[in-house]
């Protein structure tokens, strides 16, 4: 009779087989039995005996047979990617913008709204419920059963406390507590993240980031900020804060304005570039997005604000070169995304004159106003994947 010892090893061996077929299969379907034999060097018996529990489990399935070589045809294998589904959320000051997407990472369901807490209600009630309502809008297309779900805010979210810090563009979330009462309303587990962290993993999994060990994405709209990738990996920091460049010391902005947002979003965010814009004596209803279409159109006072605004970023980017030495930097937010054909090249060319080893490469995110949503789903895919595997094979 075997000892209970064996009998625990080798259950934990049959769960590391299941897990490395399963994976195999996510990432190579429709794979199949020789070529997941090939993929993960486990034998062709054990690689059968896993498929027969992931089937029997509902994980995985038959879908069909290679047809063209000779010989008898090698039977197909995929995931059910029905098995679980997790929501992004990208939630900010004016906008709200939600995916939905089962475990191949499939995007099911898209939603973008205003957000309510553009009306900069201090009590953050209303804006809880008008998340809870758009995650159940989404998860109606998964029948109810999600997963996980991941939002992506400013600031840092102190898990202790349930609140946010550092996010002065949502009003009252800084309160303790609040997160958790966001977390009560919310029909699965949920994840907490920093916006620009998730949009810098959206653009490693997406975008110019990927295969690129070291870089930095630089979000400058509304606000400012920076999520960082060192050696392949998310850099967060003791405190969850690594990247919270919107309090650099840089530019002159009024004490209070830059006490509550930061000296440097105090100036170069697009607040910043309306009160520069003002300054030098633009007139009427003024606008980032105004001041950056009539520098295009060749206006010497928003092509003199524009040109402020290159020297605080490129400011900014020296910094961050300094003390990280990126391969790479990518900009994105409604400055650094939409405003980048006026702005990048002064930004590269202070930049260069800045960095005596040589300027990185500095580029525009491709993914626009989804790269925080397509890191949101990439970070909550772990997590939910996780999860199905071992609810599946725990509870069979």
């Amino acid at each position: 009779m075997p000892s209970r010892e064996t009998a625990n090893t080798t259950s934990v061996l049959r769960i590391m087989n299941e897990r490395a077929v399963y994976e195999r299969i996510r990432l190579l379907g429709p794979v199949s039995r020789p070529q997941l034999a090939a993929a993960t060097g486990l034998s062709k018996p054990t690689i059968s005996l896993a498929l027969a529990d992931l089937e029997r489990v509902g994980l995985v399935k038959a879908i069909g047979r290679r047809t063209g070589g000779a010989g008898r045809s090698a039977r197909l294998y995929g995931i059910r990617p029905e098995t679980g589904w997790v929501i992004g959320l990208d939630v900010g000051r004016e906008w709200i913008r939600a995916a939905l997407a089962d475990l191949s990472g499939e995007i099911a369901v898209r939603a973008d709204v205003r957000s309510v807490g553009a009306d900069a209600d201090p009590d953050p009630a209303a804006l809880i419920d008008q998340l809870g309502r758009v995650v159940d809008d989404l998860a109606k297309a998964a029948d109810g059963a999600v997963t996980h779900i991941v939002l992506g805010t400013p600031g840092v979210h102190d898990v202790e406390n349930g609140r946010l810090r550092l996010a002065p563009n949502l009003p009252g979330w800084d309160v303790p507590g609040v997160t958790g009462r966001l977390a009560r309303r919310l029909p699965a587990p949920c994840t907490i993240e920093n916006d620009i962290d998730l949009a810098a993993l959206g653009e490693q999994g997406y975008g110019l980031g990927e295969g690129v060990p070291h870089f930095a994405f630089v979000s400058i709209g509304t606000g400012i900020g920076m999520g960082i990738v060192l050696n392949g990996e998310l850099h967060r920091g003791a405190r969850g804060a690594a990247g919270e460049i919107a309090w650099l010391p840089f530019g002159e902005a009024d004490p209070r304005e830059a006490r509550s947002h930061g000296m440097l979003e105090s100036v170069a965010s697009g607040p910043g570039v309306v009160a520069a814009a003002r300054r030098l004596g633009m007139t009427g209803a003024i606008t980032a997005k105004r001041v950056f279409d009539e520098a295009r159109a060749g206006d010497p006072l928003a092509a003199k604000a524009v040109a402020h605004e290159a020297g605080h970023v490129a400011r900014a980017l020296a910094s961050v070169v300094a003390l990280l030495d990126p391969d790479l930097i990518v900009l994105g937010g409604g400055i650094g995304g939409h405003g980048a054909d006026v702005l990048l090249g002064a930004v590269r060319d202070h930049l260069e004159t800045m960095t005596p080893l040589g300027a990185p490469r500095v580029e525009v995110s491709a993914l626009g106003d989804d790269a925080v949503v397509l890191g949101a789903l990439a970070t909550g895919l772990e997590t939910a994947r996780d999860l199905v595997f071992t609810r599946a094979v725990t509870e069979a």
